[in-house]
C-alpha cells in the first residue's frame, strides 16, 4: 500500500469520526427541541391558569388568545424535527459512502449501509416522533380545555379553540410524517 493510499484511509477515518460526532450532536438537538417545547407549552398553560384567577392581570377574556401560542410552538417543533431529520439523513448518507470505501461494508458491519442496522435504528428513532406528536396533541387539548373552562363566557373562545384544534391536528399529523425523509440503507445491486 502506498503512502498516498494510507493517507486517504486516514483521511476517511477522520471524516467518519467527524460525521459521527455531528450525527450525535443532531440527535441531542432533537432531544433539546422536545424539552424546549415542553417548557413552552407548560409555561403557556401556567400563564392561562394564573391569568384566569380573580385579580389576574389579563382581566378575563384576553388570556384565551394565549391559545394561539400552542400552534406556533408546535410549528417550531415540527420545523426543528424536520431540520434535524434532514441533517441526520444527509450525515448518514455520507457515513454510508465512507463505510463502502474499498467495499469495506462487505467485510465489516456497516451501521449506515446495512438494512439490518439501518431499519432498527430508524424504528427506534420513530418513538421520538410519537413522543413529539403525543405532546403536541396533548398540549393543544389541555390548552383548549383550560381556555374553555376559564373563559366560557367569552364569545371568541370557541373560535380560538377550534382554530387551535385544527392547527394542532395538522401539525401532529405532520410530525408523524417526518420519518418519510429518513435515511434508508443503500440498495445492494
Amino acid at each position: 500500500m502506498s503512502s498516498g493510499a494510507r493517507l486517504s484511509i486516514v483521511d476517511a477515518n477522520y471524516r467518519f469520526i467527524a460525521a459521527a460526532q455531528e450525527a450525535n450532536a443532531r440527535i441531542a438537538q432533537r432531544q433539546q427541541a422536545l424539552a424546549l417545547y415542553v417548557t413552552i407549552a407548560l409555561s403557556l398553560i401556567a400563564a392561562m391558569v394564573a391569568l384566569s384567577r380573580p385579580g389576574g392581570a389579563a382581566g378575563g377574556g384576553s388570556i384565551s388568545w394565549l391559545l394561539l401560542g400552542f400552534p406556533l410552538a408546535s410549528l417550531c417543533l415540527l420545523f426543528l424535527n424536520f431540520k434535524s431529520e434532514a441533517a441526520l439523513t444527509n450525515i448518514r448518507r455520507f457515513l454510508a459512502q465512507l463505510e463502502q470505501i474499498d467495499n469495506a461494508h462487505e467485510r465489516l458491519p456497516s451501521f449506515n449501509s446495512d438494512p439490518r442496522w439501518v431499519n432498527p435504528a430508524n424504528s427506534a428513532r420513530r418513538y421520538q416522533d410519537f413522543a413529539s406528536a403525543a405532546l403536541t396533541a396533548g398540549s393543544h387539548a389541555l390548552a383548549i380545555a383550560v381556555a374553555l373552562q376559564t373563559n366560557a363566557g367569552q364569545p371568541y373562545v370557541v373560535d380560538l379553540a377550534v382554530a387551535t384544534a385544527i392547527a394542532g391536528s395538522l401539525i401532529t399529523a405532520a410530525l408523524l410524517l417526518v420519518p418519510r425523509w429518513r435515511h434508508e440503507a443503500p440498495v445492494k445491486l
